[in-house]
C-alpha cells in the first residue's frame, strides 16, 4: 500500500497530486500528518504543502477543464465528508491522464461521486442564503449563528456582502467555530472561544439589542395572523423548509 500524509488542507491536497506525478507513485490512501501509518504500508510519503505546487497544479488544471468543473471540485472539498480528498485526488489524476474531458463520464464512480458531493454543498449553500436570520446585538452588530453540515461560509458571504453592503454583520459557523465579520465593505475571519454566546441557533438574550425581542414578538404575531390554517400542508411545508433549519427562524419559536 502506498500512503501519502498531508496537512488536510486544500493546498495540501493539490500538493499531494503534484508530488504523485513527480514521483510517479500514486497513493492508495491519504491520511493526516498525525494519523498512524496503516499496516502493510509499502511506501509512505509526507507531503509538504506549497503555494508554488498548488498554483502550478491549478494552472495546469485550468487548461484541462472548464470553470464549472473547477467550481465543482471546490464545492466538493467544502463538503468535508470522509473520503472526499481521495475522491478528488482520483478525479484529478484521471483528468490529467485522459486526453478527453471526463466531466460527463458518470459511469465512472469518482466522477459521479464528485458531482453528488458538489450538489449537496450547493443545495446547502442556497438553504443557508434562504434561512440565515440576523439578530441585532447591543453593540449594533447583526449576528447570525449557523450550524451547516458543510462548510458553506466561503460560498455565501459574497451574497450577504452585496445584499447588506452598508451594515456591520457577522455570520458564524458554530460547528467549525469560525465566522466572517463584515465592516466597511471588508471581510475578516473571526473566532470566539465561548460558543455559549449563541445557543440553539440564536444569540443569547442578554447580548441582544433592547428592541430585538420586541421585533421578534411582532414578527411572530404577524406570521400567525397571515397563516391560513385550513390550507396548512405539513408534508409540503417540511419539504420546502426542512426541520433542521427551523432553529434559525423566529416564526418557529414556541
Amino acid at each position: 500500500m502506498i500512503v501519502f500524509q498531508y496537512d488536510q488542507s486544500f493546498e495540501g491536497l493539490l500538493s499531494c497530486v503534484f508530488d504523485a506525478f513527480v514521483l510517479k507513485r500514486f497513493p492508495d490512501k491519504l491520511i493526516s500528518l498525525d494519523e498512524p501509518e496503516p499496516l502493510f504500508t509499502e511506501f509512505n510519503h509526507t507531503v509538504i504543502s506549497s503555494r508554488d505546487k498548488r498554483d502550478r497544479l491549478w494552472k495546469a488544471l485550468e487548461k484541462k477543464v472548464d470553470r464549472n468543473t473547477l467550481n465543482m471540485i471546490g464545492y466538493a472539498w467544502l463538503s468535508e465528508l470522509p473520503g472526499t480528498d481521495e475522491t478528488i485526488f482520483r478525479y484529478l489524476r484521471k483528468t490529467f491522464e485522459s486526453q478527453q474531458s471526463i466531466a460527463t463520464n458518470f459511469a465512472d464512480d469518482d466522477v459521479l461521486k464528485l458531482r453528488q458531493l458538489a450538489q449537496k454543498v450547493s443545495k446547502e449553500k442556497h438553504r443557508m442564503i434562504e434561512f440565515v436570520r440576523f439578530q441585532k446585538t447591543a453593540d449594533e452588530v447583526y449576528f447570525a449563528p449557523i450550524d451547516p453540515d458543510h462548510n458553506v461560509i466561503p460560498l455565501i458571504v459574497t451574497h450577504f456582502r452585496n445584499r447588506f453592503a452598508d451594515q456591520e454583520w457577522i455570520i458564524y459557523d458554530t460547528r467549525r467555530n469560525y465566522g466572517m465579520h463584515h465592516q466597511n465593505r471588508k471581510l475578516t475571519e473571526v473566532r470566539f472561544e465561548n460558543n455559549d454566546l449563541f445557543p440553539e441557533g440564536k444569540v443569547a438574550e442578554q447580548l441582544l439589542a433592547e428592541n430585538e425581542l420586541i421585533y421578534r414578538q411582532l414578527w411572530k404575531k404577524y406570521f400567525k395572523a397571515i397563516t391560513i390554517h385550513e390550507r396548512i400542508n405539513q408534508q409540503l411545508h417540511r419539504q420546502h423548509l426542512p426541520r433542521r433549519y427551523w432553529k434559525y427562524l423566529t416564526e418557529k419559536e414556541r
